[in-house]
């Protein structure tokens, strides 16, 4: 039996806007999008429209910011060559924008405010000009203020001119994303004053005698006293958990259940976007060998994989190729507090097996120092002879 909480995420599926009369007026109340589904907008012009609109993922109306109403906003289908006009009308009270990421286009098109333009101003319009000189899986938002933490972004797929070296039978967009209820200037400000602030699995007394027995006193002692030292957790692993925010596969909570739909001896694309403000993601599909075909939009020599992790603008593409009725997409947070999901499968209303979140792993000190060996380093040889150096000209700009 549905519980309320989870009835309304269902009904917040896809990037349905729910009604919510009290937030909005009459005049402003719009039709719901296609559960699970993005609309998709193609073609040489493209007018989007920035407003905002109530959305209910948690049991509560909170005011998102949509374009063209949706959450995701449109997946924009493109070809590489063409010539595009995208116009955008800003329906906001404040100035908005739309940054094309990882497109390369002249940098008065790039929709960075204060940077390459002004910004859009409420009520005006912006038009969006360039030539597609690349094709991937992309993805836009803004790139004003924490509009995209509250729903300001889409997918963007740029069809090869010439034949697609990478053959599949269907195509799916999969666009992993976060939701807070919280006011995102709020949040920013609870984590500047202290940044662990939603991290609720700092270590405990009862971690450091667990190490006792594995380490040793003296040697658990030193571990804890390092960590402290350095003012840094080992559970520092996201900014947000979730205790703050929600995970949305397609605009999806996990009780909506996003669906994707193949038939048998299909090879599917799966186009993998994170367009989260927070999450990075482990992704994997129990039960499916997932093939890399690209990366960012650039094909790469395809490698076979059970799970990948990627992070906030990240993209991959993956083929594979179901055999069973229903597959589960399963993309599990890093810091394993929450994961967004859908379900592959035969008809749409099918679900599989959810797994169970991993276990958490605990940063180390290898994590915090990457690959920097430190350690083959000589440092003994001083062989620059700093006098002999003219510090009067002013050449380093």
């Amino acid at each position: 039996m549905l519980s309320r909480r989870h009835f309304v995420q269902g009904l917040a599926a896809g990037g349905v806007i729910a009604s919510a009369p009290s937030l909005l007026h009459a005049n402003e109340q719009k039709q719901r999008t296609q559960l699970g589904t993005a609309p998709e907008l193609s073609g040489d012009v493209i007018e989007l429209e920035i407003a905002q609109l109530p959305v209910n993922f948690t049991g509560g109306a909170r005011l998102a910011t949509t374009i063209n109403g949706s959450i995701p906003a449109p997946t924009l289908r493109l070809r590489e060559g063409d010539d595009v006009t995208i116009k955008v009308t800003n329906r906001l009270s404040v100035p908005t924008s739309i940054h094309w990421h990882g497109i390369i286009l002249p940098y008065q098109m790039d929709g960075v405010p204060g940077i390459s333009f002004k910004g859009i101003a409420p009520g005006e319009t912006f038009t969006y000009q360039f030539k597609l000189q690349q094709s991937g899986t992309y993805w836009y938002h803004s790139h004003s203020g924490f509009q995209e933490m509250t729903g300001m972004y889409g997918a963007l797929i740029i069809e090869p001119r010439i034949k697609d070296t990478v053959t599949a039978d269907r195509d799916h967009v999969v666009l992993l994303s976060d939701w807070t209820d919280e006011d995102p200037m709020a949040v920013f400000g609870k984590l500047k004053a202290q940044g662990d602030f939603y991290n609720f699995s700092q270590p405990t007394v009862s971690d450091f005698f667990k190490d006792v027995s594995t380490l040793g006193f003296s040697a658990a002692l030193d571990k804890r006293q390092m960590w402290n030292s350095m003012r840094m957790s080992p559970t520092d692993l996201a900014d947000l958990s979730s205790s703050a925010i929600t995970y949305l596969m397609n605009g999806t909570t996990p009780a909506g259940n996003w669906a994707g739909v193949f038939k048998h001896g299909e090879r599917v694309r799966l186009r993998y976007i994170n367009g989260s403000s927070n999450t990075f993601y482990d992704v994997r599909i129990p039960g499916l060998k997932m093939s890399v075909v690209q990366a960012d939009g650039q094909n790469v020599k395809p490698v076979t994989v059970d799970e990948f992790r990627f992070g906030p603008g990240e993209t991959y593409d993956v083929i594979v190729e179901p055999k069973q009725q229903a597959y589960t997409l399963f993309a599990q947070s890093m810091d394993r507090t929450g994961y967004a999901r859908g379900t592959l499968s035969i008809a749409a209303g099918l679900t599989a097996p959810v797994p169970k979140l991993d276990p958490v792993e605990w940063l180390a000190m290898k994590d915090m120092m990457g690959k920097m060996d430190h350690g083959s380093m000589d440092m003994s040889k001083g062989e620059m002879d700093h006098s002999t150096m003219d510090m009067s000209k002013g050449g380093m700009d």
